[in-house]
């Protein structure tokens, strides 16, 4: 939930955002989540980044 700082702060700038198009690959491509349904919109949500940086790390 955004803080009324963050609300004034968007408010303020909202003739200066533009809609931003998300890619994540699915089955080999890229595919832009927006055109997801709702129950793979759910499970982009809860998907957890991968960073090789720490898998480097802890193989150490």
């Amino acid at each position: 939930m955004k803080t009324k700082k963050e609300q004034e702060l968007l408010s303020l700038n909202e003739s200066k955002r533009n809609k931003c198009l998300v890619y994540t690959r699915v089955m080999g491509y890229h595919r832009p989540v927006e055109s997801f349904n709702t129950g793979k919109k759910g499970e982009h949500k809860q998907r957890i980044p991968f960073h090789t940086e720490t898998l480097s790390q802890s193989c150490l």
